[in-house]
């Protein structure tokens, strides 16, 4: 095997704090549409399969354990003492969390107390005007806010991320460049106008200006890509639309990062290879190919500079997605690279260069993890 260092998640969620029954666990390990097909459950597919595969002996079970009796030992033990179990056992330095998903999600200090690991903050956009706008009486002064709060959010936050369903690329495909100033305040107030409290940004040139105000503070920016989100076409989500605002952004000082990709994910790799600032990962996916992992992995390496590909889990609310991310990437990094290692077409010391690259040292630069107090 090719050895990895510890890694660095560079893109996750906060888990559920609730004890889970049968049907509400199987039910998170997706993102479904609607029920699964009669007779069978979410355990039949690639990420339950690799849940059994991974997560039971990190409980103290075998491998493979039918799901009820895994089930049983995840109550026996606690969702408190399971998530301790589940994410120290990931192999897992440091996470940057995603703080917008919504629900009752533990937060960062909560996940580097669990897992033993360092998290910091990734300030998700949309949320963040959401709440300017709940206490933002007029444009002027909304508008005048979100610039205050994306300023002191990025005194803080390692990066800015945004919603996967937000659907950025498609609004973004055809008006890369910033909104004006009257576009923005026309914009704003027909959203206030419309909106009740809690209501989402979808605004295609709210959600532009969001993205350039994120980009004006030299701070990294991730950009979801990929057909991920149950209800969302696919081709809306392809890494491509995103070629003319990536072109608007070289030498504004930002990074890009773009995030899953999956099923487009040779184009997200074609980006990271013609951009200086763009860079790129594969997320969940890897937990959804379960098996096929190496080789979805081995595609992406075919394109992308290897100094330009980071790792992260995609984890969101179950611990189980936070280990099975990390180990099937661990796992499937280590037969792709060990298998060219074994061809004789790489040296082990190369092999083991590039993944400890791959696995941490790309992500603690790109987000200047060892600058950080």
């Amino acid at each position: 095997m090719i050895e990895t260092p510890p890694l660095v998640d560079q893109y996750c969620h906060g888990l559920l704090r609730t004890e889970l029954g049968l049907g509400t666990f199987e039910a998170q390990l997706s993102a479904p549409a609607g029920p699964p097909a009669p007779g069978t459950t979410f355990f039949d597919t690639q990420t339950g399969f690799a849940v059994r595969r991974w997560c039971p002996p990190l409980l103290g079970l075998e491998p493979h354990c039918a799901p009820a009796r895994y089930l049983a030992r995840r109550r026996e033990l606690g969702a408190a003492e399971t998530g301790r179990r589940l994410l120290r056992g990931s192999g897992v330095a440091a996470r940057l969390v995603d703080t917008g998903e919504p629900g009752d999600l533990t937060g960062p200090k909560e996940l580097a107390l669990a897992g033993d690991a360092d998290a910091l903050e990734l300030v998700r956009l949309e949320p963040l005007a959401e709440q300017v706008a709940d206490t933002s009486g007029t444009v002027a002064a909304f508008l005048a806010n979100l610039a205050e709060a994306v300023h002191h959010a990025a005194a803080g936050a390692v990066a800015f991320t945004c919603g996967p369903d937000a659907g950025y690329p498609a609004a973004l495909a055809h008006c890369p460049d910033p909104p004006g100033p009257g576009e923005v305040r026309g914009a704003a107030g027909r959203w206030l106008a419309q909106r009740t409290a809690g209501g989402a940004v979808r605004d295609p040139v709210l959600l532009r200006h969001l993205l350039w105000s994120a980009v004006a503070t030299g701070l990294p920016l991730q950009l979801h890509t990929g057909g991920g989100e149950p209800g969302r076409r696919a081709e809306q989500a392809d890494p491509a639309l995103l070629a003319d605002f990536v072109r608007a952004t070289e030498g504004a000082g930002s990074r890009l990062v773009l995030l899953g990709g999956y099923p487009y994910h040779r184009r997200t790799a074609r980006l990271a290879a013609a951009f200086p600032h763009v860079h790129a990962d594969l997320g969940a996916a890897l937990a959804q190919s379960g098996a096929r992992a190496p080789a979805v992995l081995a595609e992406l390496l075919e394109i992308v500079p290897f100094g330009k590909l980071l790792f992260s889990s995609g984890g969101r609310r179950l611990p189980e997605l936070h280990a099975v991310g990390a180990l099937a990437f661990r796992e499937a990094l280590g037969r792709v690279l060990g298998g060219w290692v074994g061809e004789g077409a790489w040296s082990r010391r190369d092999a083991e260069r590039v993944a400890a690259m791959v696995a941490a040292g790309n992500a603690r630069r790109v987000y200047r993890l060892d600058e950080r107090p």
